[in-house]
């Protein structure tokens, strides 16, 4: 299970990656939002969940699930959410204002 979703991670920062290095503004934006969920599935299973511990810390109970990654994966997931938007919003006027798609403006070529 380790192997296949190390694998699934490598394979979410391989292809975010080659997306932010592309020359248009739509491919870096879904190239950032591949490494957000890359980071964001690292954090999660970096935290070792278990799938019969208890979510809370009940009396004779043992080995609960531990909360911070779910809450620093929530909070990214808000956070990337905002950053994507604003992006968007960010490749959207310099398209406006500069005719062309290209993170520097540049004409295509």
């Amino acid at each position: 299970m380790e192997a296949l979703v190390s694998l699934g991670i490598g394979l979410l920062t391989a292809c975010g990656l080659y997306l932010v290095l592309r020359p248009s503004t739509f491919s870096v934006v879904l190239g950032l939002t591949l490494l957000s969920y890359a980071v964001n599935t690292l954090i999660f299973f970096g935290g070792r969940l278990n799938a019969t511990a208890p979510p809370l810390m009940l009396p004779g109970s043992s080995g609960h699930a531990d909360p911070l990654p779910q809450a620093l994966v929530l909070t990214a997931i808000v956070i990337g959410f905002g950053m994507t938007a604003y992006l968007v919003a960010l490749a959207l006027r310099a398209k406006g204002e500069s005719g062309t798609d290209h993170v520097d403006a540049a004409e295509d070529r």
